[in-house]
């Protein structure tokens, strides 16, 4: 008899990429936590994530949560009538280029188990958790390398009880962070970075602080580019490719 585990409205038959439908389930939770940070919100549909409304920047429209999501299903909810609609194939397997989406980047599903040591940072970087909402729009602007600061992270993030938001300072100025989430089979890390140039140096005291926040579970996220070497080279081993797919023009509304 087959042994199955259901998260949601998937089921995930033994034998299928499980620790890859892990990280997808963690990274769409996510998705859905800052849209409704917006005032966006998505629903849970057998097989994927999706909104019908636009989503916030550098965050999908869709989010596949088992290799079984179709191109037909996810087209039928999300908004094509206007530019910008992404979606992220998180098994790498849907052919977007007849809807008229295009390939934006490629990537790797990570993870790293809890039995892992963390080695000791040899950076100065000092981390601990973001509590008040005055410091979020300092947190963003070093997010973006000085950029605008666009609200993309609202204060709402702060309260929520699956989140929790890190900074790293040198004495008193802030130079890395992260975002935590925890979800029911792992924590995701995600918007890792550091303006002193190494992200492999910023890995080992956010782990630890993972470890602090989160113990005892699995780190999940997705990397690319040299983003990901760093990833490996602190423990994460890759376990599924994933896409991200977007579309710049609009279309009239089929639904």
């Amino acid at each position: 008899m087959d042994s199955t585990t259901r998260f949601g409205d998937t089921i995930l038959a033994i034998g299928m990429n499980t620790d890859a439908i892990i990280a997808a389930h963690n990274n769409a939770e996510w998705c859905d936590i800052v849209c409704r940070t917006h005032g966006i919100i998505g629903a849970f549909h057998p097989h994927l994530w999706a909104s019908r409304r636009r989503t916030p920047p550098y965050y999908p429209d869709a989010v596949t949560l088992d290799a079984d999501a179709t191109a037909e299903h996810i087209l039928q909810i999300v908004d094509r009538a206007t530019p910008g609609c992404s979606i992220k194939d998180s098994f790498a397997r849907l052919n977007l280029l007849p809807a008229g989406f295009r390939i934006l980047f490629e990537g790797d599903w990570i993870l790293r188990g809890p039995e892992q040591p963390v080695r000791a940072s040899e950076s100065d970087i000092r981390w601990r958790r973001v509590r008040d909402a005055g410091a979020l729009p300092a947190w963003e602007a070093a997010w973006s390398g000085g950029e605008v600061v666009t609200e993309l992270f609202r204060p709402a993030l702060l309260d929520h009880a699956a989140v929790v938001v890190l900074a790293g300072y040198v004495r008193d100025r802030l130079v890395a962070g992260a975002i935590l989430n925890r979800s029911g089979a792992a924590v995701g890390v995600s918007n890792l970075f550091t303006t002193l140039g190494d992200l492999g140096d910023a890995w080992p005291g956010c782990l630890a602080a993972v470890a602090t926040a989160f113990p005892r579970l699995p780190i999940v996220g997705y990397e690319s580019g040299d983003a990901l070497v760093a990833a490996h080279e602190n423990g994460f081993t890759s376990i599924g490719r994933l896409r991200v797919w977007i579309k710049e023009g609009g279309e009239a509304k089929t639904r």
